[in-house]
C-alpha cells in the first residue's frame, strides 16, 4: 500500500458529490429545496435533454447577497445552522451545507442571486469546483442557478445515466412530490423549451386536494379518506386511499416528516399493517400523509440524501400511525359513496355527495335529507329491520364450534318480511330485487342498482363477529406438554425479556434461557397446531425492530379469517328477500364491509346515468 496522504480538494469535493449527486433528479431536488428554504412562492425549473445538458432553478425567494456567494459554494457553509442545538431542531429542508459545492464540483455551475432589499444582482461561475470571482448581473428579487454538462468531469459516472426520458420522468415525479409538500408555492417545469406542468399556488383544503388529483389520478379524491388527528404531541393529516382504490405498485405513496419525503421502515410497517384487514394480497395503498412533530424527536441528519430519518419514540410513532389508519378504515362501511373524505380527530365524516350512512361516525346529516347511523335503531327502515335476523341455512356445527371456542353460544336467527317503504327512505343499499344465479344480490337503491357478492359480504360479517367475541371473551391458553427451546438473536431474546408481560396477556409465555435462546411454555389455545417456533420468531423479530409486534393478533385473526370464510353463506345458496335484505342490514351495520378478510370487494354501484350511458338514452 501507498503511504497516507491527504486527498487534493477536487477528489474530495467529487467524493461528497457521489453521495448526494446520483443523476439530475438530485439535483433538482438539493436546487429546489434550497429555494424553499429561501422562502420562494415561485419555482421554475428548466430542463434539456433530461438533465444532462441543462438543468436551471429560479426562485423568488430571499436570495443571496454579494459577500456571502463565494461561502455559498464553499463545502460545509451554510446560514441554517450553527450549532449543536440547531443540529437538534431542524426545521429546513438543507442544512448540511454542501449541496452547491457537491453539485459544482461535477458540473459547469452558475449561480446568480439578488438580496431582498438590494438594489442589485451578481453572478459567480464555478467550473470543476473553481470559483470566479462574483460580478455584477441582471436578475429580479431570488435566485437563479444553473448546471450544465452534468459529470462532463466524471466521464464514469456519465455512463450511468439512462435515457432522457427516463432522467426527465425521475425529475418530473420529484417536482410532484415536493409540490404535495408546499401546496402554497406555484411550481413551473419545462423539457427542452417546453412547457410540461404548472402547479398553481392553492391556499385552502380543497384546492389542495386538487393538487393531490394532479398528482395521484382524478380518480383519487372520490376514492380517499381524510385524516387529521393529534395526539401526544404528533399530528398526522392528509388523504389515504380507499382499499378499493389500491395499486399494483407502491408508487403513489408519499409521507412527509414535517414537510421532508422519506422512505421509512417503522411508517412502511405501520400502513401495511393498518391495511392488512382489507387489501387484496400483492396490493398496495395509495396515500399522501403528512406527521408534523417536534424536530427534537425525528433525526433528519441519517442519510447524506436525506431520504430516511430516525425517530426518538420510534414504537410511539407506530403506534399512533397504525391506530389513527386503522380506525379510519375500520369506519369505512358498505354503501358510503365516498365524495371528499374528511376527518375530524380521526373520526370518518363525508361530504356532501355522500349517502345517509356517510353521516353516521359525526351524527350531522346531509343538507335537505335523513341521517344514518347503523349503531342506532332511530330511522324508520332501520326500525323495519330492528329485530332482523340473518337465517341464511349454515351448517351449526363448525359456527358451534366457533362460538365455543370464543366462549359465546351462536344466536338464533329470524327473517322479517320484506318492508314497503318510499324510494326516499331507502337505506345506502337499498332493497333486494332479485338474486342471480345465486351468487349476486341486485338491490335498489336512491342512486340506481347495488350489486352484492353475497358470500363475501357475510364472510366479512362473520369475521368481524368472531374478531368482536374474541375481544370480549377470556384469551384461553394451554401450556405445553414439554417446553420448546429455541434459538434467536441476542438482540431478540432481550426483546422476550423486556415484553414478556405483554407477551403473556396474549396467551404466549416464554422466558430467556440464555443469550440467544427463550423456552417456550405457553400458547393461546386458538394457535394449537401452529409452527410455534416460527411463530416465536416472527414475534420476537417484530419486537427487536418496531418495539411491538401483532403478529399474535395476525396469526388468530387468519385462523378466525378462514373459521369465517367456511361458516358463511355459500354461493349457490338460495336466498329469500327479507334474508337478502338482512344481510344488506346486517352490511352497512359492519365495519370494513366494503371488503371482504382476503381484501376483495363485496358490492359495487352503478348510478343511473352510467345504466343510461350503458342503453344509450338520452342520446
Amino acid at each position: 500500500m501507498s503511504a497516507i496522504r491527504p486527498l487534493p480538494p477536487e477528489l474530495i469535493n467529487q467524493i461528497a458529490a457521489g453521495e448526494v449527486i446520483e443523476r439530475p433528479s438530485s439535483v433538482v431536488k438539493e436546487l429546489v429545496e434550497n429555494s424553499l428554504d429561501a422562502g420562494a412562492t415561485r419555482i421554475e425549473v428548466e430542463i434539456e435533454q433530461g438533465g444532462s445538458r441543462l438543468i436551471r432553478v429560479r426562485d423568488d425567494g430571499g436570495g443571496i447577497a454579494q459577500d456571502e456567494l463565494q461561502l455559498a459554494v464553499a463545502s460545509h457553509a451554510t446560514s441554517k445552522i450553527g450549532s449543536f442545538d440547531d443540529l437538534e431542531h431542524v426545521a429546513s429542508m438543507g442544512f448540511r451545507g454542501e449541496a452547491l459545492a457537491s453539485v459544482s464540483s461535477v458540473a459547469r455551475f452558475a449561480l446568480t442571486s439578488r438580496a431582498r432589499g438590494q438594489d442589485a444582482a451578481f453572478r459567480i461561475e464555478v467550473d470543476g469546483g473553481k470559483a470566479q470571482a462574483a460580478r455584477p448581473a441582471q436578475h429580479p428579487q431570488g435566485s437563479s442557478v444553473e448546471v450544465r454538462d452534468l459529470f462532463y468531469n466524471v466521464p464514469a459516472r456519465r455512463k450511468f445515466l439512462r435515457a432522457e426520458r427516463t432522467e426527465f420522468a425521475h425529475i418530473d415525479d420529484l417536482l410532484k412530490s415536493l409540490a404535495l409538500a408546499r401546496s402554497s408555492v406555484e411550481f413551473r417545469l419545462s423539457h427542452n423549451g417546453k412547457p410540461v406542468r404548472i402547479l398553481k399556488a392553492v391556499r385552502d383544503e380543497q384546492a389542495a386536494l386538487q393538487r393531490v388529483a394532479e398528482v395521484l389520478g382524478e380518480d383519487f379524491p372520490a376514492q380517499s379518506l381524510r385524516i387529521d388527528h393529534a395526539v401526544a404531541g404528533l399530528h398526522l393529516s392528509g388523504w389515504v386511499g380507499l382499499p378499493t382504490a389500491s395499486r399494483s405498485q407502491a408508487d403513489s405513496q408519499y409521507f412527509y416528516v414535517n414537510g421532508r419525503l422519506v422512505r421509512d421502515r417503522v411508517v412502511t410497517h405501520a400502513v401495511r399493517q393498518a391495511y392488512a384487514d382489507v387489501l387484496f394480497h400483492g396490493r398496495h395503498p395509495a396515500f399522501v400523509l403528512y406527521l408534523e412533530l417536534d424536530p427534537v424527536g425525528v433525526d433528519v441528519n441519517v442519510h447524506p440524501a436525506k431520504h430516511e430519518v430516525r425517530f426518538r419514540e420510534q414504537r410511539l410513532v407506530h403506534d399512533f400511525l397504525f391506530r389513527t389508519l386503522h380506525e379510519a378504515l375500520a369506519q369505512t362501511r358498505a354503501g358510503q359513496v365516498v365524495s371528499t373524505a374528511q376527518t375530524v380527530d380521526g373520526v370518518l365524516t363525508m361530504a356532501s355527495g355522500a349517502t345517509a350512512a356517510s353521516y353516521a361516525a359525526s351524527g350531522a346529516s346531509p343538507s335537505g335529507g335523513s341521517s344514518y347511523n347503523p349503531s342506532h335503531q332511530g330511522s324508520v327502515y332501520q326500525n323495519q329491520f330492528s329485530q332482523s335476523r340473518l337465517n341464511l341455512g349454515v351448517r351449526d356445527e363448525p359456527l358451534a364450534g366457533y362460538a365455543a371456542l370464543l366462549g359465546e353460544p351462536p344466536r338464533e336467527r329470524s327473517a322479517e318480511p320484506f318492508p314497503a317503504t318510499d324510494e326516499s327512505e331507502a337505506p345506502p343499499l337499498g332493497f333486494a330485487i332479485a338474486q342471480l344465479k345465486n351468487i349476486y344480490i341486485l338491490a335498489e337503491n336512491a342512486h340506481g342498482l347495488v350489486l352484492v357478492d353475497m358470500h363475501a359480504a357475510h364472510e366479512r360479517i362473520t369475521y368481524e363477529k368472531l374478531k368482536a367475541g374474541r375481544a370480549c371473551s377470556n384469551l384461553r391458553s394451554q401450556m405445553l406438554l414439554v417446553p420448546l427451546n429455541v434459538s434467536v438473536s441476542a438482540k431478540e431474546a432481550a426483546a422476550a425479556e423486556e415484553h414478556a408481560e405483554a407477551l403473556a396477556d396474549w396467551g404466549l409465555e416464554l422466558s430467556r434461557s440464555g443469550p440467544s435462546g427463550v423456552v417456550i411454555r405457553r400458547i393461546p389455545a386458538l394457535l394449537e397446531g401452529a409452527d410455534v417456533a416460527q411463530l416465536c420468531r416472527d414475534v420476537l423479530a417484530e419486537l427487536a425492530q418496531h418495539g411491538s409486534s401483532r403478529r399474535l393478533q395476525e396469526l388468530e385473526n387468519e385462523l378466525l379469517s378462514t373459521m369465517a370464510c367456511h361458516g358463511s353463506v355459500r354461493a349457490g345458496r338460495r336466498l329469500t328477500p327479507p334474508e337478502m335484505n338482512a344481510l344488506l342490514r346486517e352490511m352497512e351495520a359492519t365495519e370494513r364491509s366494503g371488503q371482504c378478510n382476503h381484501g376483495r370487494p363485496t358490492w359495487t354501484q352503478l348510478s343511473l346515468g352510467e345504466l343510461d350511458r350503458l342503453f344509450m338514452r338520452g342520446r
